[in-house]
């Protein structure tokens, strides 16, 4: 899912999101369209369409990129824990990584929490917070212990800052 919706924010023609009702779909293409040229724009139809859908786990991913892009760190920030503790949620988990299962991560709602596990690792570098992003990134390695959402980058980032 990650990477159908990267590509879309980066390359916004004939975008499509199969999981989301017409309309919502509608709102979700004009912000991925609107993100290259107004951000802001961006983030008004995203969290519009968060507002209509808040279960569908793309909308949460664009809002918090967008967020980041803006430079809001401390709305990326939360944007991104919502969805990680939505996408937990629908996987049938708690929302304290710490308690997730490592065999189930690969797929489904349970990838895109282990995924947003990552990126909240990367905003909180980002926000200056190292140790709490080594707290996570200790999580990724139980969770996804092959690197398949990306999480060694942010490891790599991590051990760069002193």
């Amino acid at each position: 899912m990650e990477n159908l919706i990267e590509t879309a924010l980066n390359e916004p023609t004939n975008v499509t999101f199969a999981d989301l009702p017409p309309e919502i779909e509608e709102i979700m293409r004009e912000g991925v369209v609107a993100q290259r040229r107004d951000r802001e724009q961006a983030d008004r139809l995203f969290r519009k369409a968060l507002s209509l859908a808040p279960n569908a786990l793309s909308i949460y991913y664009c809002l918090y990129k967008v967020q980041t892009r803006l430079g809001r760190l401390d709305a990326a920030w939360e944007i991104a824990r919502e969805g990680m503790e939505e996408a937990a949620r629908q996987a049938g988990w708690g929302p304290d990584p710490r308690e997730w299962p490592e065999s189930e991560a690969s797929q489904g709602p349970g990838r895109f929490a282990v995924f947003t596990l990552k990126a909240l690792s990367f905003i909180e570098l980002k926000r200056g917070n190292r140790e709490k992003a080594l707290e996570n990134l200790d999580q990724l390695a139980r969770l996804d212990p092959s690197g398949g959402v990306g999480w060694p980058v942010v490891l790599a980032l991590a051990e760069g800052i002193d």
